[in-house]
Order: structure tokens, then sequence, then C-alpha cells
């Protein structure tokens, strides 16, 4: 199917005084169709789309059309239902009364043509420009980020059921791919009877003696699968096949293959001795290659990924010239609350793997914020995004982060007792360090610890072996005092946010991050975020980056038709007062 390179259509007369009189107040889909048909238009999408063949839907008519899905949170049989049925979907979608629609297959494939071309991110940026352009997102204001788990798609499974598993997914495929070669290579019947089914714990032995048994079949199976993949007489394309690929990373990842005293190749099942590929390499389903386990606290252990949602907060710069100094109504602000206030709009969406730690994120957002021109003077975020290095950079690039910092981790800051690192004073010329009783370190060596600069300062034993606070200062074994330090400017600049977060007035301040929180539990209950629609990292942004969409478009529409007195929660008198007011 080739592209119409067209904008949204236009929108028949009939179509129009139907709509009008059917929704006189207008509806979301309405007023994005008169507000933001700028957005939705096929030029941004040629690269995925052929110029060749018989012509199908414009791109910018099915991005309206999956917007207005998850603003809705429908599936693709509902949306294209409702485009159908609905007249303030035909009137959105430039159609007419009597359009029979389209097959629903058509939006799972649109979906597959922008993550294939990396083009998840389209619709937002265009909607985030046109709000740029509308002065209602600028650069230099206030924003705030925080993430939340995402559970994938596919099922879970023990590592004894994901053995099983990716066999019968590697069968399955070659079942249609290649089904002469794989008859020639296993006893067709007696695999159909073992991995028809699905591998299922609840249908496994009870008995831990049958269930290792059933493990060490599953990867000699996956075994002898591999190598006849692989085998120099089977074509090249077997292995090639995601299923078998993934197969063979599973078979590496469980079993161990050692030869016993007679020298035959035994596998057996890894265990802990025997070591375990870590979280972030570690395959969790052979339907999902990009899914991974993660805990948080003590309560939470999903698979899957994690979302970060960054978004607007407070008034826009110089919109106030007293906002600064207003910190608490700040707190108190949610999307589009208060007279004359901007409403708060979805600035960046960032989707990773469920491994990777919130620290590692802060980057690449503020990266990606700075390249749409929407780059913060103030960034609010929790205790899991800052680190020394990049509270330092992020002020290098004129963004001040607003986020408690860990504090100093040391046995004698944790206990409350001795001398923790602030109990030293730190000669950065001399590169020495005084102690409280005035001693002087003996040692100042420069390191490399976890990819990132340190300085290990050390006192010597003779200097620490007599001194009268020995007991108050270390517990170690040799006797003497160590300090772990970062370099001066990372130093200054922890110790000085350590020092501020205790301050009431950073405490006001950093109220203004809660608000974040309530624009998780929207994604939620709106577009299901939490939860993903589709399997692989690059489905997921794109169902992330429609949600964010999705959002914005609605809080636009809540700024759009609500007054001052309706974004606000005021009492029945407040109401009556306003009234009689007017």
């Amino acid at each position: 199917m080739s592209m119409r390179p067209v904008g949204l259509p236009e929108i028949p007369e009939q179509t129009v005084a139907v709509a009008r009189a059917a929704f006189p107040k207008g509806s979301l889909a309405i007023r994005v169709r008169d507000r933001l048909a700028e957005v939705f238009v096929a030029e941004p999408f040629a690269g995925a789309f052929g110029v060749r063949g018989a012509p199908g839907l414009s791109p910018g008519v099915l991005s309206l059309v999956t917007v207005l899905q998850f603003a809705e949170d429908l599936t693709d049989r509902q949306a294209v239902a409702m485009a159908v049925r609905a007249i303030d979907w035909k009137y959105a979608l430039g159609a007419e009364l009597t359009d029979t629609g389209f097959d629903a297959s058509v939006l799972s494939r649109f979906r597959a043509r922008l993550a294939d071309n990396g083009m998840e991110r389209v619709v937002f940026d265009r909607l985030l420009e046109h709000c740029k352009d509308a002065g209602l997102v600028v650069a230099g204001g206030k924003q705030r980020t925080d993430s939340t788990h995402v559970i994938s798609a596919v099922r879970d499974l023990n590592r004894l059921e994901l053995a099983g598993e990716s066999v019968r997914a590697a069968l399955e495929a070659l079942a249609v791919a290649a089904p002469i070669w794989l008859a020639g290579q296993i006893d067709v019947p007696e695999f159909a009877e073992r991995y028809g089914p699905r591998t299922d714990g609840w249908r496994m032995p009870s008995s831990q003696a049958k269930r290792d048994r059933l493990a060490q079949v599953f990867g000699q199976d996956a075994l002898a699968l591999c190598r006849a993949a692989w085998a120099e007489d089977a074509p090249v394309w077997i292995h090639e096949v995601e299923a078998v690929h993934l197969l063979r990373q599973v078979l590496v990842q469980t079993y161990i293959i050692r030869s016993d005293a007679r020298g035959r190749q035994v596998i057996r099942k890894r265990d802990a001795d025997d070591g375990v590929p870590p979280g972030q390499l570690r395959l969790a389903s052979p339907y999902d290659a990009d899914a991974r386990w993660a805990a948080k606290g003590d309560d939470l252990f999903w698979m899957g990924y994690k979302i970060h949602l960054t978004e607007t907060c407070g008034t826009l710069p110089n919109a106030n010239a007293n906002a600064d100094a207003d910190a608490d109504a700040d707190a108190d602000a949610d999307a589009g609350s208060g007279s004359g206030r901007m409403p708060n709009l979805i600035t960046d969406v960032h989707t990773t793997d469920a491994t990777v730690p919130d620290v590692k994120a802060t980057a690449p957002i503020q990266q990606s914020l700075a390249e749409h021109g929407v780059k913060p003077a103030e960034h609010y975020l929790d205790s899991g995004y800052p680190s020394a290095d990049l509270i330092t950079k992020a002020t290098q690039d004129g963004i001040r982060m607003v986020t408690p910092v860990l504090l100093d981790h040391s046995a004698q800051a944790k206990a409350a007792e001795g001398f923790d690192k602030n109990a030293f004073t730190i000669n950065w010329k001399t590169r020495q360090v005084r102690c409280p009783a005035g001693r002087i370190s003996s040692h100042w060596n420069p390191v490399q610890q976890h990819g990132t600069d340190a300085i290990v300062v050390t006192f010597s034993v003779l200097t620490c072996r007599n001194c009268p606070f020995q007991k108050q200062c270390t517990t170690s074994k040799t006797g003497r005092r160590m300090l772990t330090l970062r370099p001066e400017e990372l130093h200054d600049n922890l110790a000085r946010a350590r020092a501020e977060q205790k301050t009431d007035t950073w405490k006001n301040k950093y109220a203004l991050r809660a608000g974040v929180e309530g624009t998780i539990n929207q994604a939620l209950d709106i577009t299901g975020i939490r939860r993903a629609r589709y399997r692989g990292l690059p489905k997921v942004r794109l169902q992330h980056a429609f949600s964010a969409t999705a959002l914005n478009v609605i809080r636009l529409d809540a700024h759009w038709t609500t007054g001052p007195l309706d974004r606000a929660r005021h009492s029945r008198l407040e109401r009556l007062s306003y009234q009689l007011s007017a």
C-alpha cells in the first residue's frame, strides 16, 4: 500500500450538520479536529510508507484514530466500530455518514510500520511543537518527572516453564517456516505430545525429582534442536528465525553442559553455584525478548518495563512576577487548575526495560527536553534520579535539579554516632584531610569506582592507633580511618544539596513534585499505562507515546472548555457567590 501525502480529509457538509446537531456543545473528537487538525498530517510518516501501489488510508487519519482510541481506552475493534457508528468520530476523521470504516488489522499494521521505522513519537512530538507555538509550553519553566512499572503482555514464567515454553515456541515457528526440515530432525508425534499444549506449572509433576527430570528433558530437546539448526547442512536462515535464536539464549542462560567421568556430555539446569546472567540480560519469555524481571522494595516484583513521564507544572516563566514566592500554591496545582494557569502538559515520555534504574534515565530525559526546545529551569525529581555527576552536569546545562540526594551511608552517619565525613576538613590544594582530632591524612589516591572518578583518603595506622577517638571514628580491623570522596566540584555540590534539603524552604518548594503522582494515576485510569498492550520494547514505546499524546489532548480539551470556577473545588456557597457577583 502507498501513502497519500495529504492531511485529514475535508469534512462533508452532511457530516458537519449532523455532528453539530447531535453535539451542540461539541465533544473531545470534534474539538480535536477543529483545533489540532494540523498535527495529524501524513508527511512526517513518508519514510515508513511506499510511494507505489494502491493508495491506502492516510497515516494522518490512522494516527488520529489511534489517539482517540487511547483517549477512550479502546481495543482495535472497538476503535474501528467507533469510527463507523460515532458521529463525532466521523466528523474528526472527515468521513461520510455512510462510510463503512476499515478493518481492525489496519491499526495493527500501522503501529508495526511506525515501530519498525522508529516513528513511535512522531505524533507526540508534533503535538508538543504545536503547544510550543501556541505558548502553552516553553523552555525555562518548572517540570517534574516520575516513573512507574509496566507489566508485559505475556505470561509470567518460572525458569522451568521458560525452558519448556522456549522449545515449544521454536517448534511452532519452525512448523510454519520449515515443516519438511523439522520433520527430518525430530520425532514429530513424540514432540507434539510433549509440546502440543503450552507449558504450564499447574500440569507439571508434583515431586521435585520428576520436575528435575522434566527440566533435563527440556534441556536435551533444546540442545538437539539448536545443534540441528546450526549444523553445516542446515539452511542458513533456520537459526535466524527469532524463536530459534531466543531458544539458544534460553539454553545458555538456563543450562550448563559438562563432561562426565566417561567423557560424555551431560546437560543439567544451572543452580546458584553455576552462576546466572544479570537481570538486564536474562530472558523472561520466548514471546517478548525485551521484557525483564525487576523488583522495587519488598512488595513490588514484576516482569515488563518502566515508563518515565515528565510534565510542566506551575505557571509559565514570567507569567507571574510572584510565582516563585508562592511555593505552596504551586504544590497544590494540578492539570489546568487555577485561574489564569496554563494546563500541565506532558513534555517527555521515556520507556525502558524494567531493570534500568531511575538514575540512568535522568540524562536521556533532560537531553530529550533540550532537543525539543522545552528544557526546564527547574526539574523536580524523587531521590532515585540524582547523583553528584548528574546534578553538576545539569547545573552546567542550565537546569537546577530540585531533588533529595542520598545521604551519607557510612556507619557513623547511619548510627548518628562518631565522626562522619562532615566532621573532616578537606584541603583540596594540598590534597590532605584533617580529622576532628587534628591529625593529617597520609595518602590521597585518585581511583575509578564503578566507572566514576573518586578519591580514597587514608590515615596512617600509626596516626590512628594512639588516637583517643579511634573507637568513635573507625571499626576497621586495621584500626585506621579511610574516606571515599568525589572530586572537588562534585563533593561541594553534593554537600550543598544535602544541607539545602534539610531546610523548610526547600521542603515547601519540593512539595510541587507530588503532583506528578496524579498524572501517573490519570494515565493509569484513562489509558491503562501500567499494562503493556503489545510485545517488544519498540511497540511498548509506541503505546506510551500515544498514551501521553491522548493525555495531553484530554488536558488541552479541559483547558479549552472549562472556566476558572469549574477547574477548582468550591463549596456550593462559593459557587452561589460567584454567580451573584457575575
